[in-house]
């Protein structure tokens, strides 16, 4: 375990993609996480529930919680691989998939290389994280011209799903990096 306090933390953006407008954070990770992890970073830090299954892919190495139902023999144990051996250098590219039914998919690019650290906190964002369950993508750019629009049929029902208005700009990475505190 000593070997692994030397190892860099990860400046790493998390992008998720097809979503306008655009949800990102950028957060510092310890390089010596393993990926389960860093799919609790993810989830902490764009905001969803961990809900739904997930999945790691770089290249077409797969990693996750193998499911049987969902092809669980190609998936890799996500504690087996390290952050810093999955992505040892600057550019290095990820995808993080979460819902296999919404289909959220984010890639987490490497920005930097840090001193080596031993909590996560996220440094920057943009963008509200999308409602769990609301059909991804495309159902979110449903969602979301539906409670902009009070004449929009469903505007109403919808409303009362999410509770309210909600703001798709809105993101504080204070409130992450809080949240992120808890994970080391």
């Amino acid at each position: 375990m000593a070997k692994l306090k030397h190892v860099p933390a990860y400046r790493i953006k998390i992008t998720l993609t097809g979503v306008k407008p655009p949800v990102w954070r950028r957060v510092v990770l310890p390089g010596a996480w393993h990926l389960g992890k860093v799919h609790d970073a993810v989830q902490t830090a764009m905001g969803w529930t961990n809900s739904h299954l997930h999945e790691f892919d770089r290249d077409g190495l797969r990693w996750g919680q193998p499911d049987p139902d969902w092809d669980g023999a190609e998936v890799r144990r996500e504690e087996t691989a390290r952050l810093h051996e999955v992505l040892p250098t600057l550019g290095d590219k990820i995808t993080y998939t979460y819902d296999f039914g919404d289909d959220w998919r984010h890639v987490l690019l490497v920005e930097e290389l840090l001193a080596p650290a031993r909590t996560a906190t996220c440094v920057a964002g943009r963008g509200a994280c999308p409602p769990e369950d609301c059909g991804g993508p495309w159902g979110y750019a449903e969602l979301l011209a539906s409670l902009a629009d009070p004449q929009h049929p469903e505007h109403r029902e919808r409303l009362d799903w999410v509770g309210g208005p909600i703001d798709p700009e809105a993101f504080d990475p204070t409130q992450a990096s809080e949240a992120l505190r808890g994970l080391s």
